[in-house]
């Protein structure tokens, strides 16, 4: 009698050499490779309209397949905290994103557009009638910021939003996801990071809000799962992203458990059946310790597709696949200043260096379309 045979595991699909440059398939987007362009505030919006240098500097970097992420575009005019930034709340708005969003669909790429709202990240001078910006507290954001005047200031003290107000807000950003889809664009993702107002109402640094929005992380979570339902029900969760960064230490927006309101926060994001959540790495330069892994439990405790953002570069990039911590990879600086980035990592290609100096000017070319191609 032959010897029961154990049973025995089907074999795993080989893993790529260069998982960066494998397709993929994020939700009903078909992808031809995982290099993401990031969402990058560029400064060149003249009176927070779309230029059409935009439809260059974006087409620029779009590659057929390729995910692309717009710049961070306020939601309503309360939600203005840098110069020359653009907004998706007005029909001329709209109308100027259109040839933008054109350019990078004959590229064969899709498009995504991060829409936000800065909070206390502002000062009266950005505000509709000189009024104080808001925020879910009173509570004054560290740091300085440039006027629309270039001179450089602290930030204003923020008025906190009254509860009928937040739900004011969760409507500007229900309406700026309609306007997105309206000017062409694949999807949205919703700015929950970096100290912005969704980032003020998570985190108990900046939240001592005693209503509904505040106190426990259910209360301080509401407000962005609001956000995300009102947004899916508008346009569909199929086309819905949000980045959050529960690490991030950005004009002092802080929580003193950073960890658990991470896992908190995406647990509740396991029903929402988002496209995928962004998630940004602890770094030095967002105020946090140098410890990647204590991202790991909370990419591990979420159902869905993961973006993974914070200094990557072609090597670790890889290796994130590889060991499954993301789904995708998402580039910042270094797809700033190579808009072959795809093709560079193709062939294995030296990197341009990026110019920290033109990363916020106003010039249309300088340090914005006129870093070169590997051809030239």
């Amino acid at each position: 009698m032959d010897a029961p045979q154990e049973h025995e595991e089907p074999p795993k699909e080989p893993i790529p050499q260069c998982p960066l440059l494998s397709p993929y398939e994020l939700g009903k987007f078909k992808l031809n490779h995982r290099v993401v362009l990031a969402p990058l505030t560029r400064c060149r919006s003249y009176g927070s309209i779309p230029q059409p240098h935009a439809a260059t500097y974006y087409a620029q970097r779009a590659t057929q397949g390729g995910l692309l992420i717009a710049e961070a575009t306020a939601v309503s005019p309360t939600g203005f905290g840098f110069p020359c930034t653009p907004g998706v709340f007005s029909e001329e708005q709209v109308e100027a994103w259109k040839p933008i969003v054109k350019a990078v669909h004959d590229k064969g790429g899709i498009f995504f557009l991060q829409i936000w709202h800065v909070g206390r990240v502002s000062h009266t001078s950005y505000q509709p009638h000189g009024e104080a910006p808001l925020s879910s507290s009173n509570k004054i954001a560290t740091g300085k910021l440039t006027l629309p005047s270039g001179e450089e200031k602290s930030y204003s003290t923020p008025r906190a939003l009254e509860t009928h107000e937040v739900r004011a807000i969760v409507q500007d950003f229900r309406l700026a996801a309609r306007n997105a889809i309206s000017a062409g664009f694949d999807g949205v993702e919703i700015h929950g990071a970096h100290g912005y107002l969704i980032d003020q109402f998570l985190k108990n640094g900046v939240n001592d809000r005693t209503d509904e929005y505040g106190g426990s992380f259910e209360n301080r979570c509401r407000f962005a799962l609001e956000i995300v339902e009102a947004i899916s029900k508008e346009i569909g969760s199929d086309r819905v992203g949000i980045r959050l960064s529960p690490f991030s230490n950005h004009s002092g927006c802080v929580d003193s458990n950073p960890q658990e309101l991470g896992l908190y926060l995406i647990q509740a994001l396991n029903s929402a059946n988002l496209v995928y959540v962004h998630l940004v790495e602890p770094r030095v330069n967002f105020g946090c310790p140098n410890d990647a892994h204590t991202l790991w439990p909370i990419v591990r405790a979420y159902k869905g597709k993961v973006l993974i953002a914070g200094g990557y570069n072609r090597e670790d990039g890889n290796e994130a696949l590889r060991a499954e911590k993301a789904s995708m990879v998402v580039y910042g600086r270094h797809f700033l200043a190579n808009p072959d980035l795809v093709k560079r990592f193709k062939l294995k290609a030296p990197l341009n260096k990026y110019d920290r100096r033109t990363f916020y000017i106003q010039d249309p070319v300088v340090g914005y379309t006129d870093y070169p191609f590997l051809e030239d």
